[in-house]
């Protein structure tokens, strides 16, 4: 080990004595070198790319393979919550009727038993027994109208239960049938989360300063002006970092500042377009849509029942520019598409995607919350709303055929 510095303090004087020429080409021998490692490090990045293109890819077909049993419960979910909606309301007017009904009973009941008298009872002329006569019959005959409603009305809550107790097995069936494919594609998911922190690039770093400025916004508008803004910032930065690289002559630097300026400044997606169905982002019926009334005024999106556990796609191909809990929107995700659209998805239980994740068309970015369909009272949504340049368009355009 001793001998290796007397060899370089030997051959020192022999590289300080080397020509002009020699020192050149060793000189352009070293920038062969550093040049031919900045193409080996971008070759092991694009097949990393590649890599993760392909493994989206079977994401996406997993997703679409967990969508069909998704829709089989989404319909089994819908229907049993319709009989249950149904029995619940049969059994509400069952109560009512059999609390109106219930003061009249001694009476009835007497009248059944003791006509007569119950009509001598109550002293008094001959004329007025008749007209009380022909008052009790046609008590008689509300009573028995009376009645006959509750016995409609316990059919009523008797035959939504034995439908409903039919449509259970079909409902769990589906939803064993989408826990199966929903636990393969959480394997993948699990996979790609370990990938995605091991390559971790520039364009995520700037997607999460972006998305910690959107979390302190007071509107969606002005959470993806903030993204918009700080996405601005980091571009600037690096056309700096190039620039002061580019003066002081490191080209290693330079190298690294244009690749970064790459992954930062490359299109989130191809964008939307009218006519061009996207991916519908959830299995289950519409509930609300474009334009209808709310108490906040006209609906700026629209909402989707998802079956219990149902999972969310990505509708677009993009960048994940916000991931996490927004104001009264609950859970949300802002998926950049590209061309100034950012789809909106809010009302999620888990998310399985970070800011600044890109995700192919029907890759999935999360999951709905759980809900009995067999108990009556408002149930879980997922609300979607599309927007250009920040302001809400309406989505049915881009869904049309899917509606």
């Amino acid at each position: 080990m001793a001998a290796r510095p007397l060899l370089l303090l030997l051959a020192a004087p022999l590289i300080a004595a080397a020509s002009p020429a020699q020192r050149l080409q060793q000189a352009e021998q070293a920038r062969a070198a550093g040049l031919a490692m900045q193409q080996e490090t971008a070759d092991r990045l694009h097949q990393a790319q590649e890599e993760e293109r392909r493994l989206a890819a079977t994401r996406v077909a997993a997703a679409a393979r967990l969508r069909e049993a998704e829709n089989e419960a989404a319909a089994a979910s819908s229907r049993v919550a319709e009989l249950a909606a149904r029995r619940a309301a049969a059994a509400r007017r069952l109560g009512e009727r059999a609390a109106a009904l219930g003061p009249l009973l001694p009476l009835a009941e007497r009248l059944a038993l003791y006509p007569a008298e119950t009509l001598l009872a109550v002293p008094g002329p001959p004329e007025n027994s008749v007209r009380g006569l022909a008052v009790l019959r046609g008590l008689m005959g509300t009573l028995e109208r009376e009645a006959a409603g509750l016995r409609a009305e316990q059919a009523e809550v008797e035959a939504a239960q034995r439908e409903m107790d039919a449509e259970l097995p079909r409902l769990h069936a589906a939803q064993a049938s989408q826990a199966v494919q929903a636990a393969q594609l959480d394997r993948q998911i699990e996979a790609a989360r370990i990938g995605r922190i091991r390559a971790e690039d520039a364009a995520v770093a700037a997607a999460r300063r972006a998305a910690a400025d959107a979390a302190r916004a007071d509107s969606l508008r002005t959470a993806i002006a903030a993204m918009q803004a700080a996405r601005v910032r980091s571009e600037q930065q690096l056309r700096d970092d190039i620039a002061k690289a580019e003066r002081q002559r490191r080209d290693a630097a330079v190298a690294k500042a244009r690749r970064q300026q790459e992954e930062v400044t490359a299109p989130a997606g191809p964008g939307v377009r009218p006519g061009e169905a996207t991916i519908m982002p959830v299995a289950g019926p519409v509930v609300r849509h474009w334009g209808e009334r709310t108490e906040a005024g006209p609906a700026t999106g629209i909402a989707f029942r998802a079956p219990p556990l149902g999972r969310v796609v990505a509708p677009c191909a993009g960048r994940i520019a916000f991931a996490g809990p927004f104001r009264s929107f609950g859970v949300l995700i802002i998926l950049d598409c590209g061309g100034g659209y950012h789809f909106v998805l809010a009302g999620l239980d888990r998310l399985d995607v970070q800011a600044g994740n890109t995700v192919q068309a029907g890759e999935p970015v999360g999951v709905m919350p759980a809900w009995d369909p067999a108990t009556p009272g408002p149930h879980p949504a997922l609300y979607v709303e599309l927007r250009r340049e920040g302001q809400p368009v309406d989505p049915s355009p881009f869904l049309r055929s899917q509606l």
